[in-house]
């Protein structure tokens, strides 16, 4: 939605050209050079001139703003746009709505710059904000992610397949296949094949012996894990291992079986075992237990071995912790990059880590810009914010109202916030906080008569969508898929459905 409300109605008054322009200049200095010309459409002209006059005095430019003779700013095309517009001498750039498209026409018509802006009018002082950091090289990463198969012994071939493909595509750069213990696999080295085949690099998770060289022998590249209890075999595997205490606290014994792979030329990553909340030694005065003596033992580790590879597996606290998991990721994932842990293990069994792969995938990167920048990892990777919106836009009372006596047709608008949902069309301005209530009042009204069923079950969706917002924290713009960042599902845009566009454009164009 940019300078158009993201509502969808009909043309206001006469189909007659109504290009004016507003113009203003800043006090009564002298002109600054810089001269943005902006194009909207009918409904959005009043809260656009609202914002531009704000940034104008605070950056120091001039304006103009032209209304082309149309109601809904997002319905225009550069085409429709280079028949009626009309660019003032003293213009040095145009700024466009977000949703007209390639303006790669129009700047064919001018030598002044002309760009998009933003699709919401209210991200105007973000897009001209001049503090932001250059991101040319984010999306970088140097943490590996190994994504377990869980019991991957009771997978039928295509169904591990299947599931190692879709980590692999979430993000994934190993698939550890995670064995039962007590219970030997005797067709392990099939799976191993079969992954290895479709180019899926594989990490094999057991103690026992002979599954690591069965494993190892079909071609896995790393084994998981070892300790004193099956080092000595080690030696014969000819792959990459992670060496671990033969428990938690006993930082002697890691010593001792990273010591002996050393002695053996045999390649490892040290793992010192992330302990879940809860679990480990008691926490008495002055000495740290459980979940934070883990951590400490990692900064320890990292100390002891500064030049060895390191992994943490990260999935002991996803997975045992009541919390959803892309927090507890992000945050595990800024330690891992501040120690130089360039491998990490997660798993995705319990439901509210079903996406901790993605979520891994967007955190290595956001934490590897992060603290390569030196910069807080803030405002730069919106898909990991899924429950609440990283901020609200609403817009002022007053603009509800102008807008509300712009109105001329019965198509409703519909806008959430401040605990209300408010429902606009021709001489109508409802709110309320219970849509039940609202809807009722809605069919009380005149003009409640073109409520179909299919019309009223868009209007009850999309006020389910209202109250889930205005629950959250969210945005709501009426026809948009709420933004639940990785895990956001596009909608198609019912309202433009029931008024096309071309029929729109001929109206507005007659």
């Amino acid at each position: 939605m940019f300078y158009a409300f993201r509502v969808i109605g009909q043309e206001l008054g006469s189909q007659l050209r109504t290009t004016f322009l507003h113009r203003s200049s800043v006090n009564d200095a002298p002109a600054p050079q810089r001269h943005i010309h902006f194009v909207t459409g009918k409904l959005a002209a009043p809260a656009l001139r609202s914002v531009v006059q704000d940034l104008a005095q605070r950056l120091a430019f001039q304006f103009t703003i032209e209304v082309l003779p149309i109601t809904v700013a997002a319905l225009m095309t550069p085409a429709w746009i280079k028949r009626r517009w009309n660019l003032p001498r003293e213009a040095t750039e145009v700024l466009l709505p977000g949703y007209v498209g390639d303006p790669i026409e129009l700047q064919q018509d001018t030598a002044i710059p002309v760009r998009l802006g933003p699709k919401d009018l209210r991200e105007l002082p973000e897009y001209f904000g001049s503090s932001r950091h250059t991101r040319d090289d984010y999306g970088r990463f140097d943490i590996r992610i190994l994504a377990e198969i869980n019991h991957a012994n009771r997978l039928p071939m295509d169904a591990l397949l299947a599931r190692a493909q879709q980590a692999i595509d979430d993000g994934a750069d190993i698939i550890d296949l995670g064995c039962s213990p007590g219970q030997q696999w005797r067709d392990v080295a099939l799976a191993v094949r079969g992954l290895r085949e479709k180019n899926i690099a594989v990490s094999i998770d057991t103690f026992d012996a002979w599954e690591a060289e069965q494993a190892t022998r079909a071609g896995a590249q790393l084994v998981l894990s070892v300790n004193s209890s099956n080092r000595e075999a080690a030696k014969d595997w000819g792959c990459e291992v992670v060496s671990i205490p033969d428990t938690p606290d006993d930082l002697a014994s890691l010593e001792a079986t990273v010591a002996y792979l050393d002695r053996h030329g045999v390649a490892q990553r040290i793992d010192p075992i992330l302990e879940p909340i809860g679990v480990g030694g008691a926490c008495r005065r002055g000495q740290s237990g459980g979940f934070t003596a883990s951590l400490l033992r990692y900064a320890a580790v990292r100390r002891r071995f500064p030049d060895h590879e390191m992994m943490m597996g990260i999935g002991n606290l996803t997975e045992l912790t009541d919390v959803d998991s892309a927090g507890v990721n992000v945050i595990l994932l800024g330690i891992c990059q501040e120690l130089g842990i360039r491998s990490v293990l997660t798993t995705e069994v319990i439901n509210w880590a079903r996406s901790a792969v993605r979520e891994c995938d967007l955190g290595r990167r956001l934490v590897h810009y992060a603290i390569g920048h030196r910069v807080p990892p803030k405002r730069l990777e919106p898909g990991l914010v899924m429950l609440r919106d990283p901020r609200l836009r609403p817009y002022p009372a007053e603009a509800l109202r102008e807008l509300a006596e712009q109105i001329k047709d019965n198509n409703y608008r519909l806008f959430a916030q401040e605990n209300q949902i408010h429902v606009l069309a021709a001489d109508l301005h409802l709110s309320g906080e219970d849509p039940f209530a609202l809807f009722a009042r809605l069919l009380a009204q005149p003009q409640a008569d073109n409520i179909d069923r299919g019309h009223a079950f868009y209007l009850g969706y999309e006020m389910a969508k209202a109250v889930t917002a205005l629950t959250l924290g969210k945005q709501y713009e009426q026809d948009e898929a709420l933004s639940w960042g990785l895990l956001t599902r596009p909608e198609d845009h019912q309202r433009l459905a029931r008024t096309p566009r071309h029929r729109q454009r001929r109206k507005d164009s007659s």
